[in-house]
């Protein structure tokens, strides 16, 4: 069992930044595939990024990609989204999960996923 617990949400203007951060209570963190994800008010939790367990793939959503970062350090059991230039839509609950490698799930479906933080949450003032 992998428990994930998210920090580093908060208020911020329009064309802010962010880090996020996800702290995982198991040394098996490194051979976990780590995703973000988001849901907004109303709606479905939607991919926002992924990284694979070796941190040597990563894979965004449409509407982040440029402006987000994912990575890990597998020494802190941590995983990380740097969200630069944010905008108003980018406001939702972001959560971080975590998967066994090697699963053959996609990396962009919430079903994908074993294990999920708590959620924090990100406020984009325009």
């Amino acid at each position: 069992q992998v428990q994930l617990v998210e920090s580093g949400g908060g208020l911020v203007q329009a064309g802010g930044s962010l880090r996020l951060s996800c702290a995982a209570s198991e040394r098996t963190f490194i051979i976990h595939d780590m995703g973000w994800f988001r849901q907004g008010p109303g709606k479905e939790r939607e991919f926002v990024a992924v990284i694979t367990w070796s941190g040597s793939n990563t894979y965004y959503a449409d509407s982040v990609k440029g402006r987000f970062t994912i990575s890990r350090d597998n020494a802190k059991n941590t995983v990380y989204l740097q969200m630069n230039s944010l905008k108003p839509e980018d406001t939702a609950v972001y959560y971080c999960g975590a998967r066994p490698r090697f699963q053959g799930r996609s990396y962009y479906s919430k079903e994908g996923y074993d294990y999920w933080g708590q959620g924090t949450q990100v406020t984009v003032s325009s």
